[in-house]
């Protein structure tokens, strides 16, 4: 079941600036993106307890709405994984919009969505592995893949509809793996259904926001424009994959939505005070001319 939900963004109003805007913008919408766990060889997730006591206190200190995660939590969805970081996610203070990866698909879709549901008991309900989350001046197309990190015919026709209808509004899509090519690091993995391409050609799509390959943010061109579309890398918390195995460091991403439109990208290591300014991203919540 796909679904959307409009909040008003009055009720979203950060009145703390982040440590890296200058301007005399205010912010509207600001909210952290954790990115995959799935640890291995053992059900043990230090990075994401870590982030989530790190994003607990950004709660506080920059009024941040709520957290959203990009898929690939429990290491083929076994029960063990599950277990084990549901008491993790529970921790944090503010709504989890989570999505599916593939290795949520190692088991069922109905098992995610048991889970989904208690890592925010008391809080929101998660009523589908894809929805929309609206807001005055943009909306968060959180679409779970439908095979492994794929998504088929029924699952491509859903996106792009949801992006028509929310059209003029500028949206932001959620992905577990962004398109085949976009990362040139693993050019190999990602979305490789053909009419995807047609998802990323919608006029009112401004940026994919995934996760998946475990890139090493330091080694890799982690946020970039492509075909007008901005896309962002959330790195992973538990293990680095890309380019090598060798060196993990935790980050998370913080999104900052200001009331002239522009959109900060922080990002954060985790249990280290402020920003990193060397992996500062930012974009306007208009198309970005194709070059």
């Amino acid at each position: 079941m796909k679904l959307r939900t409009l909040l008003p963004t009055c009720l979203l109003l950060a009145s703390a600036l982040a440590p890296t805007l200058t301007s005399a913008a205010e912010p509207v919408l600001r909210f952290a993106i954790l990115g995959d766990a799935e640890p291995k060889p053992k059900a043990e997730f230090p990075g994401v307890s870590a982030a989530v006591g790190h994003v607990n206190h950004l709660t506080d200190t920059l009024n941040l709405d709520f957290v959203i995660g990009v898929g690939d939590i429990a290491h083929k969805g076994t029960e063990l994984q599950y277990e084990a970081v549901t008491p993790v996610l529970q921790r944090l203070t503010l709504p989890f919009y989570p999505i599916m990866g593939n290795e949520e698909h190692g088991s069922t879709v109905e098992r995610y969505m048991q889970y989904a549901q208690r890592w925010n008991e008391g809080k929101v309900e998660i009523e589908g592995p894809s929805y929309v989350k609206e807001f005055e001046q943009l909306a968060l197309v959180m679409a779970s893949p439908d095979e492994g990190r794929d998504f088929n015919d029924q699952g491509v026709a859903w996106v792009k509809q949801q992006i028509q209808q929310l059209h003029p509004k500028p949206v932001l899509l959620v992905v577990h793996g962004a398109p085949a090519g976009t990362y040139p690091e693993r050019a190999d993995k990602g979305i490789h259904h053909p009419g995807f391409a047609e998802v990323s050609a919608q006029p009112n799509l401004i940026a994919m926001i995934s996760g998946d390959l475990h890139m090493d943010l330091e080694r890799s061109e982690h946020s970039k424009q492509i075909n007008g579309v901005h896309h962002l890398h959330i790195p992973a918390l538990e293990r680095t994959k890309v380019p090598d195995e060798d060196h993990h460091v935790p980050m998370f991403r913080v999104l900052t939505v200001m009331d002239d439109n522009q959109v900060i990208v922080d990002t954060y290591q985790v249990g280290l005070d402020g920003p990193l300014e060397r992996h500062d991203y930012r974009f306007k919540l208009e198309r970005a001319v194709q070059k």
